[in-house]
């Protein structure tokens, strides 16, 4: 067994790693760039959206607060009706990824605390490269990957775009993985 602040450098390390791998992921290949598309007359679209004044949020529409309120007929007839809708809406303004890639980079070093945890309670000081890359990866893999399925199941997110995510997800795998075998403690 080792302690999981003994492993702090992997964690914080392939938290790095992972973070520039997935700047490069997203912002050198762009196979991410049609997760989404296009609303058709978007600027028709925004207005009748700001005349609404939703405030920022995550909405859902036709929408039922309670089982009792998915049996009314109104709800019913929504739904009939057609036309889903999940939305976001952000703040007005220009965004700014500093948060986000704040939060992404604590998402990976949380991560890598999670690996650490599982191979340091599986393995011992010493072990094998392929033992520590096994446990590390397997536990960051469900942490990137399969942890987002459940959008794809719920919430009706393409399986394409979640293929894409998990792709992705084990590339970060494999760089927590590969940063844990190298930086495993000796003794």
């Amino acid at each position: 067994m080792v302690p999981i602040l003994s492993l702090w450098l992997p964690i914080v390390v392939s938290a790095v790693f992972v973070f520039l791998v997935s700047f490069a992921l997203h912002m050198v290949l762009t196979y991410h760039y049609t997760d989404f598309r296009k609303v058709p007359d978007e600027n028709a679209f925004a207005d009748a959206l700001r005349k609404l004044g939703i405030p920022p949020g995550e909405y859902m529409f036709p929408y039922a607060g309670s089982p009792k309120e998915s049996r009314a007929p109104e709800f019913q007839k929504a739904m009939e009706q057609g036309l889903g809708t999940m939305l976001t809406v952000w703040p007005g303004g220009r965004p700014s990824m500093v948060n986000s890639l704040v939060q992404w980079f604590i998402y990976c070093v949380v991560v890598g605390v999670f690996a650490a945890y599982i191979a340091g309670r599986a393995l011992g000081p010493g072990a094998e490269y392929l033992s520590v890359f096994r446990f590390a990866g397997c536990t960051a893999f469900a942490c990137y990957a399969v942890a987002g399925w459940q959008r794809t199941i719920w919430f009706r997110e393409s399986w394409t775009t979640t293929a894409k995510n998990s792709f992705d997800g084990l590339v970060y795998a494999a760089v927590t993985a590969g940063t844990f075998g190298w930086l495993w403690p000796s003794m």
